[in-house]
């Protein structure tokens, strides 16, 4: 399946213990349509020393969260949207619709 998701977008988590927070994408898993988002659903784990070294203790980290819990937010109109696709000089693009504008993600640059 096909995800409207990707990884470098902004976006703002609808509903649960985080709703109205917003963050970048970290990662998206396609087959399970979870994505983690920086800063939202923080879980503290338990880390053991793995030898005399490394240190143990409790480590914060984001967990994932399904993807339709959260939503893409416009670059230009700072508002959370749904996405449309349309062809830009033989390129297919995400689109904003609301406003018509390009979401473009630090992703697709490279």
């Amino acid at each position: 399946m096909s995800l409207n998701i990707k990884k470098g977008d902004s976006v703002i988590v609808l509903t649960g213990k985080d709703s109205g927070k917003k963050g970048k994408v970290l990662s998206v898993n396609v087959a399970k349509e979870t994505v983690i988002v920086e800063g939202v659903n923080v879980a503290t784990k338990h880390k053991k020393p793995k030898n005399q070294k490394d240190i143990g203790g409790l480590v914060k980290m984001e967990t994932p969260i399904h993807v339709s819990n959260v939503m893409v937010i416009c670059p230009k109109c700072n508002k959370p949207t749904k996405t449309g696709s349309a062809v830009v000089d033989g390129v297919k693009v995400r689109v904003c619709k609301k406003c018509g504008a390009t979401i473009k993600t630090a992703d697709a640059t490279k």
